[in-house]
């Protein structure tokens, strides 16, 4: 009754027979169900349904378990990234590497803003020509369900008014699926470092991401990352 199909059908879905429920039906049942987004998930896959297209709201908060984790990694730089790329959560050698986040407010915190807005984190990344176009690519492949969110719109405005690479490359609409890489860094006192990235995905939180950067024996890297990360303490 609450989800509004009748006694036989759900009872022929249950004994797997080929009824074929659509999405919607399959949603009315799993409220119906209270299933968690496990069960959820698990109810659509084994009706081969693509999950709906549901668009995360309100504040994204990184929980204590991350942040941890992200402290624990003392030796590699590493931040969370939220739906829009903002920068939610980082560690010391992050900050000691890219610039004190703490210390940015609003769309400054983010990463489409730092590439093409932040004079001097462009003076960071030595393959700017490079790394800015395939980070757009991969940002618009990530922020295309949210089409029409004021959020993402300031923040476009804001780029194309800032950016001259932006307002040209921002109209081709190319999109590229996240990547693993390298960047390399001219730090202003430790000098050219280089540093191997991977992201991850943050089990529960949907388009919440883990960006960790190992450094590579390439330039010392190490052994700058712990010169720098010594006079912090």
């Amino acid at each position: 009754m609450l989800a509004g199909v009748g006694a036989t059908w759900y009872t022929w879905l249950e004994q797997g027979r080929d009824v074929r429920p659509s999405a919607e039906v399959l949603s009315a049942l799993a409220n119906a169900l209270r299933l968690d987004p496990a069960e959820r998930r698990h109810l659509y896959v084994l009706n081969n349904q693509p999950l709906p297209d549901s668009r995360p709201v309100g504040p994204e908060r990184v929980e204590q378990p991350i942040r941890r984790m992200l402290d624990s990694l003392a030796r590699q730089p590493a931040y969370v990234l939220g739906r829009r790329w903002d920068v939610l959560a980082w560690n010391q050698a992050a900050a000691s590497v890219f610039g004190d986040y703490e210390k940015l407010r609003g769309d400054a915190r983010n990463i489409m803003h730092l590439v093409f807005a932040n004079k001097a984190h462009r003076r960071l990344l030595v393959d700017w020509d490079t790394l800015a176009p395939t980070s757009l690519a991969m940002f618009r492949a990530d922020c295309a369900r949210y089409a029409g969110d004021p959020d993402f719109e300031r923040l476009t405005v804001t780029l194309m008014e800032a950016s001259a690479e932006f307002r040209q490359w921002w109209p081709r609409q190319e999109v590229m699926r996240p990547l693993a890489g390298h960047k390399r860094i001219k730090h202003p006192r430790a000098g050219r470092m280089t540093f191997e990235y991977t992201s991850f995905a943050v089990a529960d939180q949907i388009d919440m991401k883990l960006i960790v950067y190992t450094p590579l024996d390439a330039d010392h890297t190490a052994e700058k990352l712990d010169s720098l990360l010594r006079e912090i303490l």
